[in-house]
């Protein structure tokens, strides 16, 4: 289902998470559930990986995760500000001590001006560690690669936090 970068990169970070006794969650919206889904391709993940949250709509990033409504009123659902808290909201609601968030912009249609086809932001939260940002301009390269990199990406935040 996934390409063995990807494969490859899941399996590094469960290892990770194994030697330090951590459990996983993830916090979606333009993703739609393939950060989970890497990591629970691998046989076992199921001992790291405690739960993924999907929240695509406004709504579910504040009844499943506490995003306060006014930060999406603020700021918009694709922030910064959504995407940390979007983290730890993960973290908050469930036994994990690491997540990673995304939200974005993946097209084709609903870009703006000020939020364009392809903005994505990312967020890695760790119990007891500052939050990681990464905010990316992929640009109008389709819907699925979009989603792709922030996968990508997010394999990497949850390394870089790990490390």
């Amino acid at each position: 289902m996934f390409e063995n970068t990807f494969i490859r990169h899941a399996q590094l970070i469960l290892a990770q998470c194994r030697e330090q006794e951590i459990k996983l969650a993830t916090a979606e919206s333009c993703t739609g559930g393939m950060i989970a889904a890497c990591l629970t391709e691998i046989a076992g993940s199921s001992d790291v990986v405690d739960r993924g949250f999907v929240t695509y709509s406004n709504e579910a990033k504040r009844d499943m995760l506490g995003v306060p409504g006014d930060l999406i009123a603020d700021y918009g659902a694709v922030s910064e500000p959504v995407a940390r808290a979007m983290a730890e909201g993960a973290i908050n609601n469930s036994l994990a001590s690491i997540a990673v968030s995304v939200t974005g912009v993946a097209g084709p249609g609903g870009g703006t001006d000020l939020k364009p086809v392809g903005l994505v932001h990312l967020a890695c939260a760790r119990t007891g560690r500052s939050i990681i940002h990464e905010k990316c301009l992929f640009g109008d390269i389709g819907r699925g690669e979009v989603r792709m990199k922030s996968l990508e990406m997010a394999l990497t935040l949850l390394q870089r936090q790990l490390d």
